[in-house]
């Protein structure tokens, strides 16, 4: 059984949990996000749910199934009764809302194909609510250049730009160590998000299949704070983030904070600050090791000194 970010998996109790990472050696490392619940506020096929979040998922399951709780929920491969994938959702999504279908059409009329796209989050599993986020999905190498169409349908306005209102609420709910004018000026480069008839989206990025690699643990090492050149940034708005670096010890960053994905581009000198780890190739810095990366960052020098 595959499964990669962005996916969503059913469990034979009917919760419904999102892929949290590439690799499943010993179950799917995921996060639990909705549970049936008479009272819950979502529905789908005429059932109600009960969306979970980061706290209330770990209390959910020490009590129902701790053998699930590590550092993240680990579901055994034979509990898992469905899969959702994003590229086979976005087809039914983007019939049925013409936000979703104006984003697709957008990047298909520019070259994106069909399959390279898809649809996650609450839309995915048929859970949204009037308030839910578009969060979209394409594959490997070609989410940059659905990026550049991104920005240049903005220039032409059928595409919008966020507001400050809702930099606003994306800063306050993140909580960066990093000011909102810092903030603003490395989000509004990335150029992942935008406003689409008044709803919000994000462009995600999820590895295509033969991009896939085992990753190498690692074992912490102490906290620290290095500047260095970065050299690669392909992989810089996945999940992890990972950037390659110039830097006589610290050889890579991998990033877990969605705020600090896409920080920094090649060429670029940056500051950062987390938790080193010692690997069999080296040491790496980790940003993002709690859920609101208190203490850590990544700035793009370059960038705040232009």
């Amino acid at each position: 059984m595959r499964a990669r970010i962005r996916d969503f998996f059913e469990t034979k109790e009917g919760w419904i949990f999102a892929v949290a990472d590439y690799s499943h050696p010993d179950g799917l490392r995921s996060m639990l996000r909705y549970v049936p619940d008479a009272a819950g506020e979502r529905e789908a096929n005429g059932k109600r749910y009960r969306k979970m979040d980061f706290d209330q998922s770990f209390e959910f399951l020490r009590r129902e199934r701790p053998d699930y709780v590590r550092d993240l929920h680990v579901v055994p491969k034979n509990d898992v009764l469905k899969i959702y994938r994003p590229s086979e959702g976005l087809p039914d999504v983007a019939e049925r809302d013409t936000r979703v279908g104006k984003i697709a059409g957008l990047l298909a009329e520019a070259g994106v194909p069909w399959e390279q796209m898809g649809i996650t989050g609450s839309m995915l599993v048929g859970l949204s609510s009037p308030s839910s986020d578009i969060d979209f999905v394409v594959y490997g190498p070609i989410w940059w250049k659905a990026r550049d169409i991104v920005a240049r349908a903005k220039a032409k306005g059928k595409i919008g730009e966020l507001d400050e209102a809702t930099w606003w609420k994306i800063y306050s709910k993140r909580k960066p160590e990093i000011s909102f004018e810092e903030f603003m000026r490395h989000e509004k480069r990335k150029g992942n998000r935008g406003m689409i008839k008044g709803t919000y989206f994000d462009l995600l990025f999820t590895r295509e299949w033969n991009q896939i690699r085992p990753q190498i643990a690692g074992k912490p090492a102490g906290e620290r704070r290095i500047e260095a050149k970065v050299i690669d940034a392909d992989f810089a708005f996945d999940s992890p983030a990972i950037f390659r670096l110039d830097h006589p010890e610290v050889k890579e960053i991998f990033c877990y904070s969605h705020t600090y994905a896409g920080q920094a581009l090649p060429g670029e000198t940056i500051e950062a600050k987390g938790v080193l780890e010692e690997t069999a190739q080296g040491l790496r810095l980790v940003v993002g090791t709690t859920r609101e990366a208190r203490g850590e960052w990544i700035r793009s020098l370059t960038l705040l000194e232009s």
